[in-house]
């Protein structure tokens, strides 16, 4: 038998595929038999880089993840502006606001109550994340725009409540409530002399978890995956 002369192109196009299919169809209603046909490839061709369809949503999460780790870098070394402050506000709203980047809300919403995708979305937050944002907290405190003691703490626990705490899915919040919470936010970073939660940022987050379905969104949604998905097996 021939090996696959392009393994790196080959898992790319199964990423893809997968990808679009949990996009359109959703995670719980795609099959990894939809996946195979849908690809063209024959089950041992999928099935020697991915034993299921979760280890295949993990390296679709892992991928996107990615995307946006780089997307900060490049925003952080591309982004002119008058002091730290106003740099930070920049990146926070475009990403924020880039297409891109939330492509895959709708099917990172369906393992927002898994544990361990939690503990992963943390561990991303306070590794890698939280080191970036504080490096421009420091310019900041340099440059005289941000007036903060710590700030390694001070990014740290920005991205954990705008990451976590905001989330409406996790709590089934409405627009409304997670609008108090965002301008709750907004007054604390204020207070603490980091002034980086704009009302467009609060707006556009607003706007990013209605267009990923994250106000309807509940308990009783994850009750029915949970119930679909052990079906299915």
């Amino acid at each position: 038998m021939a090996r696959n002369k392009f393994p790196e192109q080959t898992l790319e196009h199964i990423l893809t595929v997968s990808a679009q299919l949990f996009t359109e169809k959703g995670y719980e209603k795609t099959s990894i038999q939809d996946i195979i046909d849908h690809l063209g490839m024959s089950k041992g061709a999928v099935y020697h880089h991915f034993k299921s369809k979760e280890e295949i949503l993990d390296a679709v999460m892992e991928r996107q993840f990615a995307f946006a780790a780089q997307m900060l870098d490049q925003l952080v070394e591309n982004t002119d502006a008058n002091t730290a402050k106003d740099k930070l506000v920049y990146i926070l709203e475009h990403i924020v606001s880039n297409q891109q980047v939330h492509s895959l809300d709708r099917v990172l919403l369906t393992q927002i109550k898994n544990p361990l995708f939690i503990v992963k979305g943390i561990q991303q937050t306070v590794q890698m994340d939280a080191p970036i944002i504080a490096a421009i907290m420091r310019e900041g405190v340099t440059d005289g725009s941000i007036n903060t003691e710590n700030p390694d703490a001070c990014a740290e626990i920005f991205l954990m409540l705008i990451n976590i705490w905001i989330n409406p899915a996790l709590f089934s919040r409405t627009p409304d409530d997670t609008k108090k919470r965002l301008h709750f936010l907004q007054h604390m970073m204020s207070t603490i002399g980091v002034p980086i939660v704009t009302d467009q940022l609060i707006d556009q987050i607003i706007h990013q978890h209605n267009e990923m379905g994250a106000y309807s969104y509940s308990a009783e949604d994850t009750f029915h995956q949970a119930r679909d998905e052990s079906n299915e097996k």
